[in-house]
């Protein structure tokens, strides 16, 4: 093998990235980087469905329990933060793998991300004071309202997102869409993409049956634990943001966790919508380990 190779698994939400990541790292006895955007928050476990500790013991993780919710973390610091794990680890192995599902991440990984311009911090400041005042829904009308390219195909149930494109929108005038356009970075390193694939049904009972294992497993109690810092970023995010709600006394319990299911649907089906266009070189059943190992030893020959 004369190119190093970073082994990319991702897929939607609840399709089984963690065991599958695992059973490739093992067989290739090297290490895996998250390409998660919320497992990096030690405050968040159960919601995030982290590795056990039992998986994060049998092998070398990397952006899992990295930082803290108080902390910035975005798709430009994941990208800085991935490309120095992905050398440490190719210092002793010639393969690394990477798990995750949040797109933005694997493209800033991938391609390298846009130049955005600097956000004016006073723009900055009052989108972020009305959202806190008014909540997602005026995030969206916002948007729809005055940058309806991002409404029609960005992450409209993100508040994250909302906010930064309509911070963009005010400070330059343009979507953030016309940013997004750049040209791609070549890596000095072989990614081979695959993605994970099951069933719509079969992938519907897995979120429904993992949500209700998370709710089993003290998912509320976590929540109530974060609640005093719900106003952070890395708390707007299904399964924590339908149950704040619910300690404020909207909806009952039973609501929220239908919420939590039918969101993480939704996110799954977004999800999907953007693998389509990520060049994903193979489509793999979770489920059969020896075909995704063929695959990857074939593409290294």
């Amino acid at each position: 093998m004369n190119k190093k190779t970073c082994i990319l698994l991702t897929g939607p939400t609840a399709i089984g990235k963690t065991a599958v990541a695992i059973q490739i790292a093992l067989h290739y006895k090297t290490s895996i980087i998250s390409a998660d955007s919320r497992q990096c928050y030690k405050e968040m476990t159960i919601g995030v469905a982290k590795p056990t500790p039992e998986q994060l013991q049998k092998v070398p993780h990397y952006f899992i329990n990295s930082h803290s919710i108080t902390e910035e973390v975005n798709a430009a610091g994941f990208e800085q933060y991935a490309l120095e794990a992905v050398k440490k680890i190719f210092e002793k192995n010639d393969i690394a793998v990477m798990a995750g599902g949040t797109g933005l991440y694997i493209k800033a990984f991938c391609e390298g991300l846009d130049t955005i311009p600097t956000i004016d911090p006073a723009i900055r400041n009052e989108v972020t004071q009305h959202y806190e005042q008014k909540g997602k829904q005026w995030l969206q009308e916002q948007i729809k309202e005055k940058d309806p390219l991002f409404f029609d195909k960005g992450e409209i149930e993100n508040p994250q997102r909302l906010m930064r494109a309509l911070e963009v929108k005010l400070s330059t005038g343009l979507s953030i869409r016309e940013y997004q356009q750049g040209k791609k970075v070549e890596r000095d390193f072989r990614i081979i993409k695959i993605g994970l694939e099951l069933p719509k049904d079969l992938l519907h009972e897995q979120i429904n049956k993992r949500v209700d294992q998370m709710m089993q497993d003290g998912l509320l109690n976590e929540v109530k634990a974060l609640y005093a810092n719900r106003s952070l970023n890395a708390l707007q995010t299904v399964g924590y943001y339908e149950l704040f709600n619910y300690l404020n006394g909207i909806g009952s319990l039973e609501e929220a966790v239908d919420l939590i299911k039918q969101h993480t649907r939704q996110y799954a089906k977004r999800q999907i919508t953007w693998f389509k266009k990520a060049g994903i070189e193979k489509m793999v059943d979770p489920r059969l380990i020896s075909p995704i190992v063929e695959f990857i030893n074939e593409k290294l020959r």
